[in-house]
């Protein structure tokens, strides 16, 4: 099994980008270029690399080759992406590897780009390319090419070399075995199980009950063979289940208005390993979000409308709007689901000054979090 944290150190080591692997500090969704760029580069990594894997490592600072992290990303709509707009789409992974270095929280993300031997090339304009282009990596640079390129295989050899170097070994297994089990001593649940004599998971949170149920909170799941951090929340509360083939994970997502808070099941998500080495994810989204009366709707949107004024304009809070201010991207999320103004969009037009307020910033990222999942998945 290849640990993908050696695997990202490999990589770095060839300290410029190349034609099978590019670097970036981070990925941005939110609009029509930074969707353009990402496919662009899937697209010429894919055709300048018909014999082998590529990749791209995220969380780099360019310049420096410095490793500098960013947040726990589902990845749950790129493969959608690449199949909606290029044709000829690659099989694609994004993973969340830990390093330790890092403040709790981050990881840097590995998009890995499977071989494939046809030609990819855009099916449709977006931003400034246009239907049908098709692009290869020069160097570090990936530019548009003539269709009938002919491509020859100059990296099989090396990213094979790589990937070796890459492997997995028992010491790195057990030391970051301990250091899961170390979590107890911050007042954390901390368990391990190993599938099929092959595959090692841990996890960690704090465990609660509530109606006769128990939940784990602050939840970080890795796959430690691979250094792969399958489910990290600092908010929402999960169930664990397992048995010796599968390993399963039920989220909530806390909802409501005031007191009256509700856990509504958010995303399921079970892992089936295999005697042969190789494992399978099974997601299923499964929330139903909670409905009110119009009017109170209206009412919490305008209060939160008038709350993201007064920071915008460095105005001072009273406590009980600091309460509320907590409670906004919550709340911003369930006028979303209920069609009340145009709340998402006004957070992050706000997005910079929420960034104040550690407790709401975080709130807002899991709430974006959770529109993401339900969009996409389902």
């Amino acid at each position: 099994m290849i640990n993908k944290r050696l695997l990202i150190k490999n990589l770095l080591a060839h300290n410029d980008e190349n034609s099978f692997y590019d670097k970036k500090l981070k990925l941005n969704f939110s609009n029509k270029e930074g969707k353009a760029k990402f496919l662009k580069h899937i697209c010429a990594l894919s055709n300048s690399n018909p014999a082998n894997n590529s990749y791209i490592v995220i969380g780099i600072d360019d310049a420096t080759n410095e490793i500098i992290g960013v947040d726990f990303y589902d990845d749950s709509k790129l493969q959608n992406l690449v199949n909606a707009y290029l044709n000829n789409p690659p099989i694609i992974q994004y993973e969340n590897i830990p390093f330790p270095h890092l403040p709790v929280g981050k990881v840097v993300g590995l998009v890995t780009i499977r071989p494939q031997n046809s030609i990819t090339s855009l099916r449709k304009n977006i931003w400034k390319y246009y239907g049908g282009a098709v692009f290869f990596r020069d160097g570090s640079i990936s530019m548009p090419k003539n269709f009938d390129i002919s491509v020859k295989d100059v990296n099989s050899t090396l990213v094979a070399q790589i990937e070796k170097q890459a492997s997995n070994n028992i010491e790195l297994t057990l030391d970051r075995v301990m250091e899961f089990m170390a979590h107890k001593n911050r007042g954390l649940e901390a368990h391990y199980k190993v599938f099929k004599e092959q595959f090692v998971l841990c996890w960690s949170g704090k465990l609660k009950s509530k109606n006769g149920q128990q939940y784990y909170s602050r939840v970080d799941i890795e796959l430690v063979n691979e250094q792969v951090r399958l489910f990290y929340s600092a908010l929402d509360e999960v169930q664990i289940n397992y048995d010796n083939d599968s390993f399963s994970i039920l989220e909530f997502v806390e909802l409501g208005i005031g007191k009256q808070q509700k856990y509504h099941p958010l995303e399921r998500q079970i892992f089936r390993f295999s005697p042969n080495g190789t494992y399978t994810l099974e997601t299923k989204i499964l929330f139903n979000p909670p409905y009110y009366d119009r009017p109170t709707l209206h009412h919490i949107y305008n209060t939160n409308l008038a709350l993201l004024f007064k920071i915008s304009n460095d105005l001072a809070l009273s406590e009980q709007e600091l309460v509320d201010l907590r409670a906004l991207p919550e709340t911003m999320l369930i006028c979303y689901f209920n069609s009340i103004g145009e709340p998402i969009d006004k957070m992050k037009l706000h997005k910079l000054k929420l960034k104040k307020y550690p407790d709401t910033y975080a709130a807002y990222k899991e709430a974006l979090r959770v529109l993401r999942k339900v969009t996409y998945n389902s």
